[in-house]
């Protein structure tokens, strides 16, 4: 119903470039799609050169202050896949977790050279999330108790037709067509 078919990318802030095409390229496998450049900035990672790592945290603790992100969490196949990650990691000389079981799902947390926590997870044994979505929480908000499946009605239906201005951006000159 939205017109969402997944996640196309995820925009990190870095000072190191290449230590952070290393890691999600190299490391985990992520294919490097895009790359986008204007002074001072390039993308598919934002590279901004005084960006300083942020300290690393354990995902979901909870933080006091401004704050925009807790972790980026990654779908992998089977448990062995989580496995042959920590063996990378090892290899790699990077700190993984201990591979955690949430009852649905197993996860490694490990963090990037900017200081961001990644989970990478797969569900357990049996369990199909996007069949039978899981709630463990104890006191869900009133709307998280109203299911799992989208409600659009809660926001205005659209006035336009999608009748809106396309504006050139970052890489529109290389792919002028």
């Amino acid at each position: 119903m939205s017109g969402l078919n997944g996640l196309s990318h995820v925009a990190l802030a870095t000072g190191d470039m290449d230590a952070t095409i290393r890691f999600w390229r190299d490391l985990l496998g992520c294919r490097l799609v895009g790359r986008l450049g204007r002074p001072g900035q390039r993308a598919y990672f934002f590279e901004w050169p005084r960006t300083l790592p942020v300290a690393e945290k354990e995902a979901g603790v909870p933080v006091a202050g401004p704050f925009a992100l807790d972790h980026v969490a990654l779908g992998v196949g089977s448990l062995d896949d989580l496995f042959a990650l920590k063996d990378r990691c090892a290899a790699a000389g990077i700190a993984a977790s201990d591979v955690t079981d949430h009852g649905f799902l197993y996860s490694v947390y490990l963090h990037d050279p900017n200081g961001i926590t990644v989970e990478c997870c797969c569900p357990a044994r049996g369990v199909d999330l996007e069949a039978a979505p899981v709630a463990v929480e104890q006191d869900p908000t009133p709307v998280a108790r109203e299911g799992t499946d989208p409600n659009p009605s809660v926001w205005p239906a659209p006035t336009s037709r999608g009748e809106w201005p396309v504006v050139p951006g970052t890489g529109y000159r290389a792919f002028a067509r």
